[in-house]
């Protein structure tokens, strides 16, 4: 094996360097050797100082993940970081770290323990641990607000968000930006401060005592706010806080407390399930890693309404230039002052300078005809969900487009193969499902027909990561996976306002289980009508004599179609606030009264169960016909196109937490009560219960 950590010398200065690709992170022998050959650079007589530095495109991204599966599953026992870092900061030499790409992590509390850091101008730093559910545990709550102040260590450890070079500058985190080779300045500098006494981060007291009252509870609500239900970012402010109340090796001590309560609980092991599912969704088994990959360099969507404008932003944002198509010189109008206000709102927030904004909007080329979509490499079509409608734009694109392009439908649940039979090219047609507002929104749903190509798919998956975006690829089924499990989901919650939960208790309990909004708020949010339509276009596979919701489609005959129109499941004000509605009260009593549908007092518990068990279900039916391959895939499916808990893990490791016994026993006492009809147990998951088994576990390519 290479070795980790290489120890050179440039004349009187030492260069340490660390290579363990891809990012250099702190796995098992990491630590030791650096540790080792800085004690060696130190006992050489000659040295004058060190220079730590990261080989490859970064210095340290952070611990090694894995690790700490290992060690919640008891495989591994934890080996600290701190005692290590401790020895790096007593070096009677100075230490010098030198940052380039990121210092994540365990990454930052390295480069912490050096004397000096110097750093790239592209580079960045940060403690995002509570990103996966846990704290710094190696003195990063102790030593960053030493070095920025209270009040940024607060905001970078609860919150998670880097910080880049001239900040860090700015901070005091860094103590000089580099131009040009890192390696040179940072050996230049460590000249300059040779000799020089080696400053200890820990010893660094003053700004220890400079922040104003009430920091830490105004924390605390920030907390509270932008990272609802989560206890990691309530940990690190109890650790930032007991920086300025302890020494500082009980201040270590009292985070490396707080840093085991949030490994070893549920919602680390679900952000960390997150973390690795994430990765793992791009890869599709039966297309290789060598399968070539289309150059995306003009595409061209059709429809300019909520989607197509949304999609077309999302491709300039990317920089690829793009044709945005409409029936009518009125609808093209209106969709690009649509575009036009959102990046306008974009600049006005700060996120976005006039020029980007005047960039991105030369980018998106407005017509009326498929003039110039010969030459794009993509074409996106986001026009009406009907059938009728798509057929008819895929055949005039398959007489236009050139040989090789793809033709990509943003259909939420039409079939593919249906879709693709319009052209004489099945093998290009593709779904690339957005979800909206395309232009915000990080889910797309790759639908792969019968016949697409392993070249379509792959380019996919490389223009979704070109795009912003995580790619999950979906089987041909109505729905496909995230609007599949949704029809149970909003099912339920329409079924519990027929047996006597009101409007605002369903939105409210799902609310405080950690959904951004209830599934009625939701779907006054995206429209009542669009699901209408749908369930339109599906009538015809509706079972006689099945229960189905009897109060959805008559808002709609009134003309309630949600938030747009000012009234839905609830009434909303100008400022589109909801409030309850008598009138839709009288018409879900009314409706159960005519179809003898007894009506009672149901618990949030009873609410949360049928709502959240019914998305489990269907997905553990998903998993089983191959339309999701992983349960990960439909975690991420949910997490990021439905606002599920990612502190949670997505529906699937959330039942794998309660347990499949315990979502097998509760389904099957829903199944008692309300029939096996709709909620007869997925074979899948009674399997996988009654063996002990998991959904993680399972393996959808050989069924086990």
């Amino acid at each position: 094996m290479p070795d980790l950590v290489t120890l050179t010398r440039q004349g009187e200065i030492a260069v340490v360097t660390i290579d363990n690709p891809p990012v250099n992170a702190l796995s098992p022998g990491v630590p030791e050797a650096l540790q080792a050959a800085i004690e060696s650079a130190a006992g050489d007589g000659p040295v004058r100082a060190i220079v730590v530095i990261g080989a490859g495109r970064t210095f340290i991204a952070g611990a090694d993940i894995r690790e700490f599966i290992k060690i919640v599953a008891g495989q591994r026992p934890r080996i600290a970081l701190l005692p290590f870092l401790l020895a790096i900061e007593d070096c009677h030499k100075p230490v010098v770290m030198a940052i380039h790409g990121a210092a994540l992590g365990g990454g930052l509390e390295t480069a912490m323990a050096g004397h000096y850091r110097v750093i790239a101008p592209s580079a960045q730093v940060g403690q995002p641990e509570v990103n996966l559910g846990i704290i710094p545990g190696a003195g990063g709550t102790q030593r960053l607000p030493r070095l920025a102040g209270i009040t940024k260590a607060l905001e970078m450890c609860s919150l998670g968000e880097p910080v880049r070079a001239p900040e860090a500058l700015a901070l005091g985190i860094a103590d000089r930006i580099i131009e040009g080779d890192l390696l040179a300045g940072a050996v230049a500098f460590a000249r300059e401060i040779a000799g020089a006494p080696a400053p200890k981060t820990r010893e660094r007291n003053e700004k220890l005592r400079d922040f104003g009252a009430g920091v830490f509870e105004a924390a605390r609500e920030r907390a509270r706010h932008s990272r609802r239900g989560q206890t990691a970012p309530l940990a690190a402010i109890d650790a930032v806080e007991a920086a300025t109340r302890l020494p500082f090796e009980e201040g270590c001590r009292r985070e490396a407390e707080l840093f085991n309560q949030c490994l070893f609980s549920t919602q680390s092991k679900a952000l960390i399930h997150v973390f690795f599912a994430e990765r793992a969704a791009s890869r599709i088994p039966d297309v290789p890693k060598e399968t070539p990959v289309a150059e995306i360099r003009r595409a061209a969507v059709i429809g300019a309404g909520t989607m197509g404008g949304g999609i077309a932003m999302t491709y300039a944002n990317a920089g690829i230039p793009v044709l945005l198509k409409e029936v009518s010189q009125e609808a093209l109008d209106r969709g690009l002052d649509v575009v036009r206000r959102n990046y306008a709102n974009s600049v006005k927030k700060g996120k976005l300078s006039q020029a980007a904004m005047e960039q991105r909007m030369a980018l998106i080329t407005p017509q009326l005809t498929y003039d110039g979509f010969a030459e794009t490499d993509l074409i996106v079509e986001a026009v009406f969900e009907g059938m009728a409608v798509k057929k008819q734009v895929f055949s005039e694109i398959d007489r236009i487009a050139r040989p090789g392009c793809i033709l990509a439908s943003n259909t939420s649940y039409l079939n593919i193969d249906a879709i693709a039979s319009a052209t004489g090219r099945a093998e290009m047609v593709v779904g690339h499902h957005f979800f909206s507002p395309a232009n915000v929104m990080r889910l797309l749903e790759i639908v792969r027909g019968r016949a697409t190509s392993p070249t379509v798919l792959a380019t996919s998956m490389a223009l979704a990561r070109r795009l912003n975006k995580i790619a999950v690829l979906a089987g041909n089924a109505p729905g496909f996976i995230g609007n599949r499990m949704l029809g149970p989901y909003r099912r339920e919650a329409e079924f519990l306002l027929e047996e006597g939960a009101p409007v605002e208790q369903v939105n409210q309990a799902l609310h405080d289980f950690g959904m951004p909004m209830g599934p009625l708020a939701m779907l006054d949010l995206a429209g009542l009508d669009v699901g209408w339509r749908v369930r339109q276009e599906f009538r015809h596979l509706e079972k006689p004599g099945v229960r189905r919701p009897l109060v959805a489609d008559r808002l709609c005959e009134m003309g309630r179609f949600g938030q747009k129109t000012g009234r839905g499941w609830s009434r909303y004000d100008e400022n589109r606030r909801p409030s309850p509605d008598p009138e839709v009260a009288a018409l879900i009593e009314e409706a159960a009264r005519q179809a003898g549908i007894a009506r009672r007092a149901i618990s949030d518990e009873e609410v949360i169960d049928r709502s959240i068990l019914a998305l489990v279900n269907e997905g553990a039916r998903l998993l089983e016909e191959g339309i999701a391959l992983r349960a990960g895939d439909i975690d991420i499916v949910y997490i990021n196109g439905y606002g599920f808990p990612a502190w949670r893990g997505g529906p699937m490791c959330y039942a794998d937490t309660v347990g499949l016994r315990t979502v097998l026993d509760r389904i099957q006492e829903f199944e008692e009560r309300h029939g096996p009809e709709l909620w007869s147990p997925a074979p899948l998951l009674k399997r996988l219960a009654e063996s002990g088994e998991t959904f993680g576990s399972y393996d959808a390519r050989s069924g086990k």
